[in-house]
């Protein structure tokens, strides 16, 4: 895999936010691992708007690509969230270039959701869902549902498969990428150990995911970033290095 296409989700630095880290400083250990692409994570800022004016001019500086993950759905009560602007207006001022959020209670598209979110796709950041690990929005269902209707609605929208989150509402992760590979535009990587209430998230070769079987399947040339908590520097280092001799 090229070096280009790897991202550090902020996760991967979750011990320095429990320890009152900041999301530059994570930008700065980033750019020291020798990746170019990074998510920032909401729930990590602790004043976004003091915070911002200087991740975006680093980010500019270091020609870093920004990811933003936001913790929120795009649908609330079947319609489309009347929150998502802020986020927006967040995603610009910070420079990022593609924004996500988990699909939440979506049941269609009526014309003023449409509208709604064509207007928010002229910001000109690339928008994604996610199936994340609720039985509403992350199951296989749910997800090929909204982007059915998003692409007959022509809206823009891509979708991130994240490869640990189906094990928590009961898929096979393998079927799913077979199902939904061609809604595909960004990959989180990551691996599950065990079953059940002992279920976790672990770093890559450490579980049971059969990770490299379920690459060849989704679409080559796209981002693919690291999301899981790491124990110390190394841990980061053996996943960039897992991708980088991925083929």
């Amino acid at each position: 895999m090229k070096k280009s296409q790897i991202v550090l989700n902020h996760l991967v630095f979750a011990s320095d936010r429990a320890n009152g880290g900041q999301q530059l400083d994570m930008l700065k250990k980033v750019v020291g691992f020798g990746i170019q692409s990074a998510e920032l994570r909401r729930e990590y800022f602790d004043d976004i708007i003091a915070e911002t004016p200087a991740i975006s001019a680093y980010a500019k500086s270091q020609n870093i690509r920004l990811f933003y993950s936001v913790p929120d759905d795009m649908f609330v009560n079947h319609r489309v969230n009347p929150r998502l602007s802020q986020y927006y207006h967040e995603a610009s001022q910070l420079g990022v270039t593609a924004i996500k959020f988990n699909t939440g209670d979506f049941e269609t598209l009526l014309p003023e959701d449409i509208a709604t979110l064509k207007t928010l796709l002229h910001f000109g950041i690339q928008t994604n869902i996610e199936n994340d690990q609720t039985q509403t929005s992350g199951k296989m269902r749910a997800i090929e549902k909204f982007m059915t209707a998003a692409h007959a609605a022509d809206l823009a929208i891509g979708y991130v498969y994240d490869m640990g989150n189906w094990r928590y509402v009961g898929e096979d992760e393998l079927t799913a990428a077979k199902q939904l590979t061609s809604y595909v535009s960004y990959i989180h990587v990551k691996d599950d150990k065990g079953s059940g209430d002992n279920l976790v998230t672990v770093p890559l070769n450490e579980g049971d995911i059969s990770w490299q079987e379920i690459m060849q399947i989704l679409p080559q040339n796209i981002p693919v970033a690291i999301e899981y908590p790491t124990a110390n520097e190394q841990t980061i280092i053996d996943g960039i290095q897992a991708l980088k001799v991925y083929n």
